[in-house]
């Protein structure tokens, strides 16, 4: 019985008596972990277990004793035990290795361990391993003999080591771990953390997972945050699989976090387990009873989620063929990750296709799923998306299903079909839209029948002054005499010209597209599949071979033929009437398809290559060059780091300096945006065109001589708030100087120094002659002014 619960008056407490999670350490195929009195050894391949050793209790009646952390050196076959007894201690077990593993570790002898006071100890190279000693916050480097090697002070409070790789440790402290490497004595990089745990490295030390009670942090090997996973049930265990997942437990569930930080459930637990070893879809545990488990898991889901991050599709295809991959949760993944062309692949609902098919720009699968739908809404959302792409057949397909007649005689105007567009006149005509007529009109530049329709409703003095002003003088005569007296006049001195709309930049035809090739997402997964995509493909192009065909026939329901159908409604029944029902544009050919020719492969788009800027950031560490490139944040942070700079203000106009002489600009044309051109560095027609040079700088040694000579010669004339200003301005611009050799870094030091001096006496001199009131103050600023290093004509003027 390990809880104990305490009643009260409002409820319960439950008091754990001793740590269930016993102490172990992984070393390749090997486990060692301890379970009661013993320590225990495991084979992952074999699963054998056997006891190696009897550790000896201490002889404290207190609870909660046993070692909370285990160590173990594999070359010397050594394990490092540590507890909370005497507040914090350790015990060191050498492990015989004169027998084979069999023999030695079957015995279970006893062993006297040598022991020590710490807390915390591990192994830190072959035969040595570290103590940490809370009280002084030194690290101590001892020997198997446990004979004390060296001391090591931390730089920061420290209250847990964990091993970090040869001679590097990782310490904690309150709120932040760091690496510490002990030969070189620095710190290698911190991160800012919840209180950890535990420490869980890679097989290949590149990756560590910070595991704390509610809180996974994952980063590289230097600390450098890659992502944080919160939980809100307490963290148990976790360990890195072969391809770089982090599987970890939580009271009730085995779960995953990949690299970019997404994770999920692989199973629910039905009591807690401590994973020690992950092999492909089997996850090696402890329970807390001490027993060795290996649970077999479906690793499908957190794979496929991989291969997807790290773009490897030749998985991913072979993944969808052949796996059971399915649910909204995958789904909705694969929709917010930015891949709705492959959630495709999963979906049988019309609807749910249809809203994939249009976010990854399938024209052809969101036609079928529209015409399955058979909704308004769908259609329309299919015109607007069929719109953006410049597909001009399926707009006007989907337009006619929807019988939007003002939009499909305005797609007309804008892809030159005037020959529809005058179809268009007489269906508005038909319909007796006044307003569609005028408009169809209006688009077509067709002044007669513009005078007609105003003449039509009534609009006498509207015709008339539309007939006049465009020449037709037989028909202004007429109206004229219809209005008698109520002629309208007309503006003097306007001079009137015909509204024409615009050419089309491209007649009755789909947008050019730029040909690719067919992604790999693209087609079919089988067979079967991939014959009747062909087959669609072959029927698709007898619809829509060329431009000609496209215009000449109006798919599904010509606009001629409606028109016919009207008119012979109209001659051969009066009583019918024209009703709306009657303008239906029934399917007569089959649904439009997106043009075979997007199925060649005629060019490939070239892959973008890196910009300039970010070639400067990555080849250089000089704060001048990233400013240039234009990333202020790093120059700022190199600044700090490398001079201790924490007020940028004064190099604000500096840094936009560099930036600004490093790029020049080109404009092509007024309607197109300006091109930058980064200016290098050295450059020559010699260079090579493919590799970049560093960023021009427009600050160099020889133009801080020349201010230095200036500010000389200010200080002669007297003009000390000028020569103040040239000298802080040398100070401000010597960490934006790129040196090449040398005797240049010795020139820059020794102007340092030159230009300090002059800046403190001209501070001390323009004080001095600010207080007038305080003849003290003012000798003994002069007498503080001989003693700054400056030319001996200037100290004569003082």
């Amino acid at each position: 019985m390990n809880l104990l619960a305490a009643g009260h008056d409002s409820g319960m407490i439950v008091f754990k008596l001793e740590r269930e999670r016993p102490a172990f350490a992984v070393s390749g195929d090997s486990l060692f972990y301890t379970k009661d009195r013993f320590l225990r050894f495991y084979e992952f391949s074999t699963q054998r277990e056997t006891q190696v050793l009897t550790i000896r209790r201490p002889g404290s009646l207190s609870l909660n004793q046993s070692p909370k952390t285990l160590s173990y050196s594999p070359t010397e076959n050594a394990i490092l035990l540590c507890s909370d007894v005497d507040g914090g201690s350790y015990e060191l077990y050498c492990i015989p290795k004169d027998s084979t593993i069999k023999d030695s570790f079957g015995r279970g002898d006893m062993q006297e361990p040598k022991k020590g006071l710490g807390g915390s100890a591990v192994f830190v190279g072959r035969n040595k391993f570290a103590v940490l000693e809370k009280s002084s916050n030194q690290v101590l480097f001892k020997n198997l003999k446990n004979e004390l090697g060296k001391k090591i002070v931390l730089p920061i409070a420290t209250d847990a080591i964990f091993y970090a790789g040869a001679n590097s440790l990782l310490c904690r402290s309150e709120d932040r771990v760091f690496i510490f490497e002990h030969q070189q004595r620095v710190v290698a990089g911190d991160l800012q953390t919840p209180f950890i745990k535990y420490v869980v490295w890679s097989n290949d030390m590149e990756s560590v997972a910070l595991l704390s009670k509610h809180a996974i942090v994952i980063a590289n090997k230097k600390l450098v945050h890659q992502c944080t996973l919160h939980e809100t049930i307490r963290v148990k265990s976790g360990a890195w699989d072969d391809n770089g997942i982090f599987i970890y437990t939580t009271l009730n569930h085995i779960k995953y976090c990949l690299p970019n930080g997404d994770s999920g459930i692989i199973k629910t637990l039905d009591v807690p387990i401590y994973i020690t070893k992950v092999v492909g879809n089997t996850i090696f545990c402890l329970g807390r009873d001490g027993k060795n488990k290996a649970i077999t898991v479906d690793a499908t889901e957190y794979i496929f989620k991989l291969s997807l991050l790290k773009k490897r599709y030749d998985h991913v295809m072979n993944m969808i063929r052949n796996s059971q991959l399915c649910g909204q949760a995958m789904i909705a993944y694969l929709q917010q990750k930015g891949f709705p062309e492959v959630a495709l692949h999963f979906v049988k609902d019309e609807r749910i296709r249809f809203n994939l098919a249009l976010e990854s720009g399938n024209i052809q699968i969101a036609v079928a799923s529209a015409t399955a739908i058979d909704e308004k809404d769908h259609w329309y959302r299919l015109g607007v998306e069929a719109l953006r792409q410049g597909n001009a057949g399926i707009v006007e397909y989907a337009y006619q299903r929807t019988k939007n007649f003002e939009r499909l005689s305005f797609l007309y105007l804008i892809t030159g079909n005037v020959e529809k567009l005058s179809k268009m006149l007489k269906i508005a005509e038909v319909k007796n839209d006044v307003m569609g007529q005028f408009h169809n009109a209006l688009y077509m530049g067709d002044i007669r029948e513009r005078v007609k329709i105003l003449e039509n409703v009534g609009h006498l003095p509207l015709a008339y002054i539309t007939a006049s002003t465009h020449g037709l003088h037989d028909v202004a005569e007429r109206l004229a005499a219809e209005l008698g007296d109520n002629v309208p006049s007309l503006p003097e001195g306007k001079v009137p010209s015909l509204l024409i709309p615009p050419s089309p930049v491209l007649c009755c035809g789909d947008w050019p597209l730029l040909r690719v090739m067919r992604g790999i997402f693209d087609g079919g997964f089988s067979n079967a599949d991939q014959d009747a995509d062909d087959d669609e493909l072959v029927d698709a192009a007898g619809d829509w071979e060329g431009l000609d065909d496209m215009v000449d026939g109006f798919q599904n329901g010509d606009v001629t033929g409606i028109l016919e159908d009207v008119e012979g409604a109209e001659d051969g029944d009066e009583e019918g009437g024209w009703e709306l029902e009657d303008l239906e544009l029934p399917p007569e050919a089959d649904t439009p398809k997106a043009s075979v020719s997007t199925r060649s492969s005629v060019f490939v788009a070239p892959t973008p290559g890196m910009a300039v800027s970010q070639i400067w950031t990555q080849r250089s560490s000089l704060a001048a060059d990233h400013a240039a490139a234009g990333n202020f944040d790093t120059a700022m942070r190199l600044l700090n780091r490398q001079l201790g700079i924490k007020n940028f203000a004064p190099l604000r106009s500096m840094f936009l300096d560099l930036h600004s002489a490093s790029h020049s600009y080109l404009r092509a044309f007024s309607s197109a945006p300006v091109v930058p051109l980064a200016v290098e560095r050295g450059w020559t027609e010699s260079s090579s065109p493919n590799v970049r040079g560093p960023p021009a700088l427009p600050f160099k040694l020889s133009q801080l001589d020349e201010k230095l000579k200036a500010g000389y010669k200010s200080t002669t004339a007297g003009k000390f708030t000028d020569a103040l200003r040239t000298f802080v301005n040398i100070l401000h611009t010597i960490p934006l100087i790129v040196v090449e050799s040398r005797r240049e870094v010795d020139d820059v030091k020794e102007l340092i120094i030159i230009v300090k001096e002059y800046v403190l006496a001209l501070q001390m001199e323009l004080k001095r002659r600010e207080i007038k009131d305080n003849p003290a103050r003012q000798q003994e600023l002069a007498a503080y002014f001989t003693h700054c290093n400056l030319q001996t004509p200037h100290l004569r003027l003082a």
